[in-house]
């Protein structure tokens, strides 16, 4: 599959837990001799001004975080362009799903997602598209901006247990009539991190189910990294998402 990436990623931009040092690292050295590694560049000024506010990018620019949020931006629109074809995968930081047209939190600042997405239905790739985020926390931000739109939808799953999670995706997937599917995988719902439900092979069979569904009705697909913070099993997490993606 193929990875899109930039060694800038390495750096610690911030001081919050989705900058902390490793968290790159620990899904590199997990994936990195499985997959090909693809050079990510950074969105246009366009791209980003489609979905933000021209204010809120100067307060990402005040904040000294543009330059990376613009090339997580550019890595997950490059991601969704692949998808159209096979599966891809944008290993980005900061995350976005958390950035609306006008403000952001989280550790967010761009909206990668609706960035992704956007650049596809501007460039009359896409009319329609799916969006599964299944991030512990609830991925405000893409619904504030591609929420209110007919050809969007968007599904946050939420359940207690395992199995009714599991259940949700699937029938949000089976009820779908798109073009393509983005994921916002964040694993921070993992046993191991904030939100202790999730096992490792559930982001397996949810990357199994997106493909299933994809293939059924011809679209592509492809996912964007949102949260995850235990590191020591990020990787493991990730590469079994990627290896349910691509049928592994």
């Amino acid at each position: 599959m193929k990875i899109i990436f930039h060694e800038d990623f390495y750096q610690v931009y911030a001081s919050d837990p989705a900058a902390a040092p490793g968290r790159m690292e620990a899904i590199v050295s997990v994936i990195g001799e499985k997959h090909e590694f693809l050079q990510a560049v950074p969105a246009e000024e366009a791209d980003i001004l489609a979905v933000h506010s021209d204010l809120h990018a100067q307060r990402v620019r005040h904040e000294g975080v543009y330059e990376i949020a613009a090339l997580a931006a550019g890595a997950s629109i490059e991601a969704a362009k692949i998808g159209m074809k096979e599966p891809a995968f944008a290993l980005v930081r900061p995350p976005g799903h958390h950035a609306s047209e006008d403000s952001a939190w989280g550790f967010c600042y761009f909206n990668n997602m609706a960035i992704a997405l956007t650049h596809l239905i501007r460039a009359g790739l896409i009319q329609k598209a799916s969006v599964l985020d299944f991030d512990l926390h609830y991925g405000d931000g893409t619904v504030n901006i591609l929420g209110p739109l007919d050809q969007i939808a968007i599904f946050n799953p939420s359940a207690s247990d395992r199995s009714h999670y599991l259940r949700s995706v699937e029938d949000f997937l089976a009820e779908q009539k798109t073009d393509i599917i983005g994921i916002s995988a964040g694993f921070d719902n993992h046993e191991a991190d904030w939100g202790g439900l999730l096992l490792t092979e559930d982001y397996r069979e949810m990357g199994r189910m997106v493909r299933m569904a994809a293939n059924a009705m011809d679209l592509g697909y492809f996912a964007v990294l949102e949260g995850g913070y235990n590191h020591r099993v990020l990787g493991e997490n990730v590469a079994a998402l990627l290896e349910g993606m691509g049928g592994e």
